[in-house]
């Protein structure tokens, strides 16, 4: 693995954006804002697209602040420069909702509810290279999206908890059609049983029906990756969101009593089917929670984040906070 970036001078590409740090201890998220009134950050972003890949390799988040991103449908078309074509929400673990062309609300959790540092998608073999956020509306407090290096997570989690799940990686299990959390029709963008069926056969997941409409899927994923363009090694898995220890203690209890842990909406264990351990996971996250980096959110930022090199979250916030995603660069795990 290569060693973490230190702090050094950033030369921007041209005379009309300026290129910095929000903090002198952090070179993450980095930020770019224009030096020219009005700058147009769309045809600025054709030009330098290939800059802001290299940004992103190095830096793994970039936020652009203070230009004139003013909706939904100029932030799409920014991010379809800079990022490549947009995806749909498919295989979706968190209730979102369309707002414009392929740009979606962020997860629709209650405002009080705090979504863990993860990366995208982690959870199946494929997933986005890119992920950009747009806040239309900033929250009244907090509401931040939480940030940390999943290079540096890596380097921080013990060896013998890497070894061990490098060893054995991670199987995912999910039940839908109890009404606790989201349904396969929404999960998998379908009322088909066939389709589901035929999605997870070309993607690696098991499944069973069961009852009228119930469904259970499984799959084992890695719990590390490699970058595919810089080789660094990430820690790129959602084991500690996916188990049940990650609920609430009186939501996990009221759930262990009235289901056998193989119905739960969803738990993480070993790729070989074992428990893991819950010290294990509370570990990881307050790895997590050391490397966590947070900003304020000011209205019309974008943040466009490298999605293995960055981990992301929500904290909870106040106000009517508003904050679009849109998801790019399909890569696939061959293994």
């Amino acid at each position: 693995m290569k060693e973490s970036h230190t702090i050094s001078a950033v030369y921007p590409p041209d005379n009309m954006v300026t290129v910095d740090f929000l903090s002198p201890r952090h070179t993450l998220p980095l930020v770019v804002k224009p030096l020219m009134k009005d700058l147009d950050l769309i045809e600025w972003g054709q030009v330098y697209h290939l800059q802001l890949d290299q940004y992103l390799q190095q830096y793994g988040a970039i936020l652009f602040r203070n230009f004139s991103i003013s909706d939904a449908m100029a932030f799409e078309q920014f991010l379809n420069t800079v990022a490549g074509n947009l995806l749909e929400y498919q295989y979706c673990s968190t209730p979102r909702s369309r707002v414009s062309g392929l740009i979606y609300s962020s997860t629709e959790y209650p405002a009080d509810q705090i979504i863990p540092l993860h990366n995208e998608e982690s959870y199946a073999r494929s997933w986005p290279m890119r992920l950009g956020f747009f806040c239309a509306t900033p929250p009244d407090t907090q509401g931040e999206t939480p940030l940390a290096d999943s290079r540096q997570v890596y380097a921080k989690i013990p060896p013998s908890i890497r070894k061990r799940f490098l060893k054995k990686k991670i199987m995912y299990v999910r039940n839908y059609g109890m009404g606790l959390d989201l349904s396969w029709e929404v999960v998998f963008q379908t009322t088909q049983k066939s389709a589901v069926e035929n999605y997870c056969r070309q993607t690696g997941i098991s499944f069973e029906w069961h009852g009228k409409d119930a469904l259970r899927t499984w799959q084992v994923c890695p719990a590390v990756a490699i970058h595919p363009h810089t080789q660094e090694t990430v820690w790129f898995n959602q084991a500690h969101l996916f188990h049940i220890s990650n609920l609430p203690i009186h939501i996990r209890e009221a759930l262990l009593e009235c289901l056998p842990e193989k119905d739960l909406p969803r738990q993480a264990y070993y790729g070989d089917g074992t428990a893991i351990e819950w010290e294990t996971l509370d570990e990881i996250r307050k790895i997590y929670q050391e490397k966590t980096i947070l900003f304020p959110w000011q209205k019309g930022d974008i943040l466009l984040l490298d999605n293995m090199l960055t981990a992301h979250g929500r904290s909870a916030f106040s106000g009517s906070r508003q904050v679009l995603v849109g998801m790019a660069s399909p890569y696939s795990l061959n293994e």
